[in-house]
C-alpha cells in the first residue's frame, strides 16, 4: 500500500489536517505571452482552480469563507492554505511575501501550500519560500505532467522537463517539499511512458505524487481535439490498472496527495464515468488493495 496524505499530515501535525484552497489572483506565464498565450490546451479559464473560494478583498477573509464550508467535515481539526488558482509564484517577491505572510497568521493554519510551475521559481523567490518555510511548513506543487517532451509540447506546457529537474533540486536543497502533478491519459501516450513519468518524478527526489486523470472540459483546445476524434479518454478499468502500476513504483516515503482528479460536473465532457467521483474512488480502492 501506498501512504496517503491523511496519514502523512496525522502523522507530520498529530491531527485530522484540511486544505482550504484560496484564489490569490494570479495569472500564468503560459496565459500572458511570457511563455505562451491560452495555457495548457486541457486547462479551463479557472486555472484549475474550480474548487478554490473566489478572489475576495484579502486571503484572511478567503480562509474563513472556505473554513465555514468544510468545518463540518473537520471539526477540531487544523488547516493548510492552498494557493491553487493558477500560477502562484508568479509575482514580485514583495507581494508574494505578504500574501503568504497572510495566509500564515492564522493559528490554526499549520502551513502552505503553493501550486506553481517549475519556470516561475526564481532564486529569489525560493529563498523567500525558504525564509517562510522556518515560520511554517511550506510545500511546492509542480505541474509537471509528464517528463515527455512532445506529449508536453502536444499540450502547450510552454517549459522543457529540464526545468523541473532543476526546479526539484532547488526547493529540496532549500528544505522545501515539494509535490509532482502527474496526468494519466494524456493523447498519445503509452502506459510505458506513464510509468516512466512517475519513476523519473521519484529518482528525482519528489515528497509527493498528485495522480490526475486526463479529464476534458468545455471551452478548452482539448475539447476541440477529443470532439475532432483525435484521442479517446481512458475507461475507468484502463485508468486503475495504469494507476495501480504506477504505484508499484512510489516508496513509501513519497506521499500520495491524490490517485485521480475531478473537474466542475457542469463543464464535463469526457470521460462522463469520472463524473460519479464516489464510484470511482471505491473502485480505485478496491483495486489497490
Amino acid at each position: 500500500m501506498y501512504t496517503t496524505l491523511s496519514q502523512h499530515y496525522q502523522e507530520k501535525f498529530g491531527c485530522k489536517v484540511y486544505k482550504l484552497a484560496i484564489d490569490a489572483g494570479f495569472t500564468c506565464p503560459n496565459r500572458d505571452g511570457t511563455a505562451g498565450v491560452g495555457g495548457c490546451t486541457f486547462c479551463a479559464g479557472d486555472g484549475s482552480g474550480f474548487f478554490a473560494e473566489k478572489q475576495c478583498a484579502t486571503v484572511a477573509q478567503q480562509l474563513e469563507n472556505a473554513k465555514k464550508r468544510v468545518e463540518a467535515k473537520n471539526k477540531g481539526g487544523k488547516y493548510i492554505a492552498y494557493f491553487q488558482s493558477f500560477t502562484n509564484t508568479y509575482a514580485s517577491v514583495s507581494y508574494l511575501k505578504t500574501l503568504y505572510c497572510q495566509a500564515m497568521e492564522p493559528e490554526d493554519i499549520v502551513g502552505l501550500s503553493i501550486g506553481t510551475r517549475p519556470d516561475c521559481l526564481s532564486e529569489e523567490v525560493v529563498a523567500c519560500l525558504a525564509e517562510l518555510n522556518q515560520i511554517k511548513p511550506i510545500s511546492v506543487e509542480l505541474g509537471l505532467q509528464t517528463i515527455h517532451q512532445r506529449t508536453a509540447d502536444a499540450f502547450h506546457r510552454g517549459y522543457e522537463t529540464h526545468v523541473y529537474y532543476d526546479a526539484v533540486k532547488r526547493l529540496k536543497k532549500a528544505g522545501i517539499e515539494v509535490v509532482t502533478h502527474l496526468i494519466l491519459g494524456l493523447p498519445g501516450e503509452t502506459k510505458q511512458m506513464m510509468l516512466e513519468s512517475t519513476q523519473s518524478t521519484v529518482n528525482a527526489g519528489t515528497d509527493g505524487i498528485k495522480f490526475h486523470l486526463l479529464h476534458v472540459l468545455g471551452g478548452t483546445q482539448l475539447e476541440e481535439e477529443y470532439q475532432s476524434g483525435a484521442f479517446s479518454c481512458l475507461t475507468l478499468e484502463e485508468y486503475g490498472d495504469i494507476l495501480k502500476d504506477c504505484l508499484a513504483l512510489v516508496p513509501q516515503n513519497v506521499v500520495i496527495h491524490r490517485i485521480t482528479g475531478d473537474g466542475a460536473k457542469k463543464d464535463l465532457v469526457a470521460p462522463m464515468w469520472s463524473a460519479d467521483k464516489k464510484r470511482v474512488l471505491n473502485y480505485l480502492n478496491r483495486i489497490l488493495k
